[in-house]
C-alpha cells in the first residue's frame, strides 16, 4: 500500500480561521483560538495520522504588512519560515474578503514556490451562496492554485474534500512521526497557551497583546497536576486589569484555564497564578527568547 506524508504550511492574514482549521483537521485542540487577531504566536505542528497517510499541519501566526514591534517580526518569521521544507501550503482567506494582507501572504507563497491550495473559509456566513461565485472567480485569477476549496472550519463543512486534496498532493513517504503524536508542543507550552487564551478572551482592550505566560513549576502527583504560572504584563496599570476588582478577573481566568487543561490532559489540575510586570517585554529579545519565541535562533 502506498503511503503519503508531508508538511503542510497554513498561511494567511490574522483572524481567518487557521487555528480552528488545524484543530478540526487533527481532531483535537492543538492551537488556541480567540476572536482577536494574532492569537497564534508560534508555528505549531498538528499531526493527522491515518492508515495510508500522515499530514503534518503547521499552524502559523497571521501575516501582517506593518511589523513595528519585535514580536511582530518574530511572528512573521515563524509564518514565512514554515514554508521551508513544506510539501504544500494552504492559503486561508475569508469568504468574500480579499485584503492587502491576503495579497502579501500570496506574494510570500509565490516567492517560496510551494504548491498552493486556496482555502476560502467562513462560507457559512455568506447568504445566499450565489454571492460566493463571483468572488471565487476573481481570486482564481490571482495565482495558479492546485485547487480552490470553499469551507467552513467552524461548521466542519467540506473538510473531508480538503483532506483528500491535501493527501493527493503529498509525496509518497513513510510516516515522519509516531502514530500517537498529535503535536510537537509539550505539556508546559500547552498549559501556558491555555492560560493565554483565557486572558485574551477575558481582556477586551489592547492589553492581551502585551501579555505573556511562563510556567514556573509543575509537580506531577498521582491524583493531580500542580501548576504554578506567572502572567507577565508590560505596565503596572495592566497588572490591576488582569487581577480585576477583588481579584475576580484572575480568578475567572484561572478557573477557565484549569477546566480547559483538565479536558486536554484528561486529569485533575491545580493552578496557581501570579501577575508580574516586565516593562516592554514584547520589544526585548532576551525576554521574547525566554518565552520560547526563538529570536536568537
Amino acid at each position: 500500500m502506498r503511503h503519503h506524508s508531508g508538511f503542510v504550511s497554513i498561511i494567511g492574514r490574522p483572524n481567518v480561521g487557521k487555528s480552528t482549521l488545524v484543530n478540526r483537521m487533527v481532531g483535537q485542540k492543538i492551537s488556541i483560538v480567540t476572536s482577536k487577531p494574532n492569537t497564534t504566536r508560534h508555528a505549531i505542528l498538528g499531526v493527522l495520522t491515518k492508515e495510508n497517510y500522515q499530514v503534518i499541519f503547521i499552524d502559523t501566526p497571521g501575516l501582517i504588512n506593518q511589523r513595528r514591534r519585535l514580536m511582530d517580526k518574530v511572528m512573521h518569521r515563524a509564518a514565512s519560515g514554515s514554508l521551508e521544507g513544506a510539501s504544500l501550503v494552504l492559503l486561508v482567506i475569508e469568504a468574500n474578503k480579499w485584503l492587502s494582507k491576503d495579497s502579501n501572504a500570496l506574494e510570500i507563497i509565490k516567492h517560496a514556490n510551494v504548491p498552493c491550495i486556496l482555502v476560502v473559509n467562513k462560507v457559512d456566513k455568506i447568504k445566499p451562496k450565489s454571492k460566493l461565485l463571483v468572488f471565487l472567480e476573481s481570486v482564481a485569477k490571482k495565482h495558479n492554485y492546485l485547487e480552490i476549496l470553499p469551507i467552513s472550519a467552524l461548521k466542519n463543512e467540506n473538510l473531508d474534500r480538503l483532506e483528500n486534496e491535501i493527501v493527493k498532493n503529498l509525496p509518497e513517504e513513510i510516516p515522519l512521526f509516531p502514530s500517537e503524536m498529535l503535536t510537537d508542543k509539550g505539556i508546559q507550552f500547552r498549559i501556558a497557551e491555555s492560560i493565554r487564551e483565557k486572558l485574551m478572551q477575558n481582556l477586551h482592550q489592547e492589553l492581551p497583546y502585551g501579555v505573556g505566560v511562563e510556567i514556573d513549576h509543575i509537580e506531577d502527583l498521582d491524583e493531580r497536576l500542580n501548576v504554578s504560572a506567572i502572567i507577565w504584563v508590560e505596565r503596572e496599570s495592566h497588572k490591576g486589569i488582569v487581577i480585576g476588582s477583588g481579584g475576580q478577573s484572575i480568578k475567572d481566568i484561572g478557573q477557565k484555564s484549569r477546566f480547559d487543561m483538565q479536558d486536554i490532559l484528561n486529569r485533575k489540575v491545580h493552578l496557581v497564578t501570579r501577575v508580574k510586570v516586565k516593562r516592554n517585554w514584547t520589544g526585548n529579545s532576551q525576554w521574547i527568547d525566554q518565552f520560547g519565541y526563538g529570536v536568537s535562533e
